[in-house]
């Protein structure tokens, strides 16, 4: 079957990944010093294989990273990385577990884009547990990068996957509270914090990635934020590197946020001055960016990695030489 690639026509051919996997304030502005600083910390050149992914998810992070130590190429690692999180009930955020929307149904999204350009997203799937593993069949095995909904359960079914309840009974007994009142008015850094993404830079020097989560808590029905969506979400340019972000996905949308930080590396910027600008785009054009976060992270072919948020919070997990350490992100904004 012919497929769709984001940049070209041509054909992947790699290896297919099993599909049945296991569960394991008062703000200031900051100054340039200190990015430099953060910049300098967090781009080294590259010593060996290297996952980094959205906040402290460290067995996630370690998951993938191993894995690349042992050979795995770069997109079977971030894809069964962030089935870590996906399977982990107590993350609210992404997988099984997540909060619903405003209706009670909990809908998950996710992509994936390897180091050919290929690409492949799905969107409001219900009931399927690891929608990164999902969007890997589509880009793969149809003639499409997107499928939504029922459409994209169906073919989840068809293709072997299991339906169950994603709705846990701690997310339930949430859900029900927040309808006493029903206030929308995310929180930063908890209601935010909606999103793994993750980078890998494999022993071949290719780059992948994946995004995957639950969406904003109590949503509107049908809402899609950033994270599926090629170019916003994430984006990967393997002669140059990759990009994923995590926070207020309408705002990243609105700026096409990863593929800006790919193209502002491919103009020279380092990784972190890359998210760092990108950060900026958003908050010179939107005085509201002291009410919602937003966060990025990068990695180029050096090996060369950054992250940047506009609220102070945000960590980036980093892999490397058998290690897997939190990097705290500098920020936009800082507490006084």
């Amino acid at each position: 079957m012919k497929r769709r690639n984001f940049l070209s026509s041509s054909a992947l051919n790699t290896l297919a990944l099993g599909f049945g996997l296991s569960g394991f304030a008062k703000t200031s502005f900051s100054d340039d010093s200190k990015s430099r600083k953060q910049a300098k910390n967090t781009s080294a050149a590259a010593q060996g294989p290297i996952a980094i992914c959205t906040w402290e998810f460290t067995q996630a992070n370690a998951t993938a990273g191993k894995l690349l130590d042992q050979g795995y190429n770069a997109l079977d690692a971030v894809i069964q990385g962030v089935a870590v999180e996906e399977e982990n009930i107590k993350n609210t955020t992404v997988g099984k577990g997540g909060s619903p929307d405003r209706e009670g149904n909990v809908t998950l999204d996710a992509c994936v884009m390897d180091h050919t350009g290929n690409c492949g997203a799905v969107m409001c799937v219900e009931d399927i547990t690891n929608v990164a593993a999902l969007a890997r069949k589509v880009m793969e095995d149809t003639p499409h990068v997107i499928l939504a909904g029922e459409g994209a359960k169906e073919y989840a079914l068809s293709s072997g996957f299991k339906a169950e309840n994603l709705l846990t009974e701690a997310s339930e007994k949430a859900w029900k509270e927040w309808l006493k009142e029903s206030k929308y008015q995310p929180i930063i850094n908890i209601e935010n914090h909606d999103t793994i993404g993750m980078l890998a830079l494999d022993a071949e020097g290719n780059i992948s990635g994946a995004c995957t989560t639950s969406g904003l808590a109590y949503k509107m029905k049908g809402r899609v934020g950033d994270s599926p969506i090629i170019g916003s979400g994430l984006f990967v340019d393997n002669a140059v590197g990759g990009a994923v972000a995590t926070g207020m996905g309408e705002e990243v949308i609105k700026t096409v946020g990863s593929f800006l930080i790919v193209e502002l590396m491919r103009n020279g910027m380092s990784p972190q001055e890359a998210c760092e600008e990108a950060v900026r785009r958003i908050v010179t054009t939107n005085p509201n960016h002291v009410n919602f976060q937003v966060a990025y992270i990068a990695i180029n072919k050096k090996g060369e990695t950054g992250c940047y948020c506009i609220h102070p919070g945000f960590k980036m997990m980093k892999y490397e030489n058998g290690t897997n350490n939190p990097i705290v992100a500098g920020s936009h904004l800082q507490k006084n």
